[in-house]
């Protein structure tokens, strides 16, 4: 089951006598699930948006190319992904032997919303559209090879036949299967067992009471009652910086260690990225008279525990469409 995107062309079959204007409203129908899809291919929010500028400026060179045998959008997708594979190319360091990834970035639910929407009535699709934008599926797929990386994703998610894949990436149709076949094995070997039990519904009234006493747990520093709502393996990383903590015990040693509990002046503005639960916190600058921004807490939720905590730095908040300060009051 692939993810429905709509906003298929009918009927355009050049794209060279357009004026500039016209183009760009074109290829702006497709920012979104463009920026989506290099997001995927790149882990990185940042990098994603350059990859887009960089596809439309490309696409609007090559308009002359376009010859009308498949979609805009498809055209598009191809510009894009061979977009990203320039820019994986250049791209230094690999991820580390670890297994966190230093250039990973959380992506904003508030655009996600924005993509056309999986059919409702398609369960499949609504837990593929889910599950493909996760922290762990986004990690998992920078372990792989960049090409292997892209023949998943166009075959797995996007639904593409392989020999569209295969006339993308100049390989045949059996080269793009192998590497399809390597491809989900490695991501088999980097994903977690368990799936995600948040939704985010109103509905999941467990996950939800869960995620609020995380949230006052936090803010009161109260590392027994954080420990308590963890997972024994639970993992912990804080891209950029290098360092994957597994286990309650190391993560409550790493934390006390580096002054957390002595931390006072806290405030928590509940978000959503990658559909997960967030927590953006704030605190409190006597300088300013206001709460900065601090860190972005982001929780993977599986058995009714946190499994995985993410934490990013203050410079995401733009990004997230946080605001940059809270009164004392605890208002943006």
């Amino acid at each position: 089951m692939t993810i429905d995107m709509r906003s298929e062309e009918v009927g355009v079959s050049s794209l060279d006598d357009m004026d500039e204007a016209t183009f760009a409203e074109l290829a702006e129908r497709h920012r979104q699930e463009l920026h989506v899809h290099c997001y995927r291919m790149l882990g990185s929010f940042q990098d994603a948006e350059d990859a887009v500028q960089e596809t439309f400026l490309k696409a609007w060179r090559a308009r002359a190319t376009y010859e009308g045998r498949s979609t805009v959008r498809a055209w598009l997708y191809r510009i894009a992904t061979n977009t990203c594979l320039d820019l994986l190319a250049r791209r230094r360091p690999e991820p580390a032997t670890g297994g966190e990834v230093m250039w990973l970035q959380p992506y904003p639910d508030s655009l996600l919303d924005e993509l056309p929407a999986a059919d409702a009535d398609e369960p499949e699709a609504l837990a593929l559209a889910r599950e493909t934008i996760e922290l762990a599926y986004v990690v998992a797929v920078q372990h792989l090879a960049p090409r292997p990386r892209a023949a998943l994703i166009l075959r797995d998610v996007m639904g593409w036949p392989a020999k569209d894949v295969a006339e993308l990436l100049g390989d045949s149709v059996n080269s793009v299967n192998s590497a399809l076949q390597r491809a989900r094995a490695g991501m088999r070997e980097h994903l977690p067992a368990e799936r995600q039990e948040w939704t985010g519904a109103d509905t999941d009234a467990e996950n939800r009471e869960l995620v609020r006493r995380f949230t006052e747990a936090s803010v009161a520093t109260d590392l027994d009652a954080i420990a308590a709502m963890m997972r024994d393996d639970v993992r912990y990383s804080m891209p950029p910086w290098e360092g994957l903590v597994i286990g309650r015990d190391a993560i409550v040693a790493d934390w006390t260690a580096n002054g957390y509990p002595q931390m006072a002046g806290l405030r928590a503005v509940p978000t959503a990225v990658n559909r997960q639960p967030a927590l953006a916190y704030y605190l409190w600058r006597e300088d300013e008279a206001a709460y900065l921004p601090l860190t972005i807490d982001v929780l993977r939720i599986s058995g009714g525990t946190v499994t995985e905590v993410t934490i990013f730095d203050a410079d995401r908040f733009p990004s997230l469409g946080l605001p940059e300060r809270l009164d004392a009051d605890g208002e943006g």
